[in-house]
């Protein structure tokens, strides 16, 4: 049994090497591929066309209040770290967004997403803190750092 096992096996396999060439192969079913005479027609169409342009809203809005604000120094140029207290509790997504860069100051906007509830809590449980990188390109010509909230704003001059 296991003799006629292993012959058929080695009859099998003998007969791939004419299988391989053969259109019965699906791998063969496109054939070799080919150099191909190519001339450059000097246009290429983009892959999203120049007339669609993507325009995101910002629906967040400002944190009520910030009440921290430091810059550090990393290798790579500075680290904004700004702590805020939200209106209510279980605000989410947090950012501080670019706003302006005019005559030396940068200006950022902490906002923050509402959330579905309106529990007021405590100034520590409605507490926020995030931070933006800026690297030393975006640093230069800028002397100072402002953080703005809905009520008030903090800056940090170099």
């Amino acid at each position: 049994m296991r003799m006629s096992l292993i012959l058929c096996a080695v009859i099998a396999t003998t007969s791939c090497a004419r299988i391989q060439d053969s259109r019965l192969n699906p791998l063969n079913w496109f054939g070799a591929s080919q150099a191909v005479p190519f001339t450059p027609t000097g246009e290429l169409k983009p892959l999203v066309p120049q007339t669609r342009q993507t325009k995101v809203v910002d629906s967040r809005g400002l944190v009520q209040a910030v009440t921290a604000m430091a810059v550090e120094r990393t290798p790579n140029g500075a680290l904004v770290r700004a702590t805020g207290v939200a209106s209510t509790q279980g605000q989410f997504n947090a950012q501080l967004v670019p706003v302006s860069s005019t005559n030396g100051v940068l200006t950022l906007a902490f906002r923050i997403e509402a959330a579905a509830n309106t529990v007021s809590g405590t100034a520590a449980s409605r507490q926020v803190t995030v931070a933006r990188m800026i690297t030393t390109q975006n640093l230069q010509g800028i002397r100072s750092i402002r953080v703005q909230s809905a009520t008030n704003q903090r800056a940090a001059a170099r």
